[in-house]
């Protein structure tokens, strides 16, 4: 049986589908870094997720335009980051618990607006596979890694765009200032609170195209909480990367090619119960985490409330 998963069209399949399914991962993780980079834990990601992917499926089942399903999918990011950052950063509430809060909005909100405007699942035209000339016809390299859509493509290159905006701009040294020592940061003139709304609204927008990535690009449905837990698991790859894009971007390679693996064994009907292989990721991530947490160092002012002093 394990033969059967050690054939050449079989691990090229697994590959192609794990470069895939990172897609979400990315770029709902890549987003929650840059929130927790300025010191906001965002619990809220699957719900604003799951509302980026019902905002981009009605649109698009609406007009067949996939540019306005996204730029709808980051409207609703922008309206729910600002949501959170007013609980969070101007009124000071307990992040996590606002955060938990901001997810079970965005799940009960997606499930009514589902119900309301579609009533039932049926699928759209998403975005189609993109094939890059001379690249893609490369044997092996070309089918697993230069055959996907545009958002496969668009989440990838958040990772070097990420990397620059905190390794090599201004606004880059705010954020990590702000994260770790905001009243030395207030001291130097730098406006706190501003780049805390900076860093949460813009990790929510990349938490809705994340959410419009399955329901338009991958799945080309949508189907209540449809995320299955992918938000929260986007948090836990800020840790497992240690808030660094290169980290996230391995931490989510290897949550997706387990999860392509999970999907290609019961493909091929590797003799194992299908609970046990959905389990499997799930499982890895919690393992890596735990070994790798005492060699991370988290923002110091995560988590924490900022209050000027005098």
């Amino acid at each position: 049986m394990l033969t059967e998963l050690l054939q050449a069209s079989v691990l090229i399949g697994i590959l192609h589908s794990g470069i895939r399914l990172a897609t979400p991962y990315l770029f709902a993780a890549l987003g929650e870094t840059v929130a927790q980079r300025t010191g906001v834990l965002d619990l809220g990601v699957e719900g604003i997720m799951l509302m980026g992917a019902i905002s981009a499926f009605y649109v698009v089942f609406e007009t067949g335009n996939l540019l306005l399903g996204i730029i709808a999918a980051i409207f609703v990011g922008i309206l729910m980051g600002v949501l959170m950052s007013v609980i969070s950063v101007t009124y000071q509430a307990e992040q996590g618990i606002s955060g938990i809060g901001l997810y079970l909005f965005g799940l009960g909100l997606s499930s009514l607006l589902f119900r309301v405007l579609i009533g039932s699942v049926v699928s759209v035209t998403g975005f189609q596979e993109l094939h890059i000339p001379v690249l893609s016809d490369i044997p092996v390299i070309g089918e697993i890694f230069f055959n996907h859509n545009l958002l496969v493509y668009a989440a990838y290159l958040m990772v070097p765009v990420i990397w620059f905006l905190f390794d090599k701009t201004t606004l880059g040294l705010k954020i990590r200032s702000v994260g770790q020592n905001p009243q030395a940061a207030d001291s130097l003139g730098v406006n706190v609170n501003r780049v805390r709304y900076f860093g949460v609204i813009f990790g929510a927008a990349m938490a809705g195209v994340a959410g419009a990535s399955l329901s338009i690009g991958t799945l080309n449905v949508f189907q209540e909480n449809m995320t299955n837990g992918i938000g929260f698991i986007a948090v836990a790859l800020v840790y497992f990367g240690g808030w660094r894009p290169l980290g996230v971007l391995l931490g989510s390679l290897l949550f997706a090619t387990v999860s392509a693996l999970q999907i290609w064994g019961q493909v091929v009907g590797i003799n194992i119960p299908s609970d046990l292989m959905v389990m499997l990721p799930y499982v890895l991530t919690i393992i890596v985490l735990i070994f790798s947490s005492g060699q991370i160092r988290q923002p110091a002012a995560l988590n924490k409330p900022f209050e000027r002093s005098g």
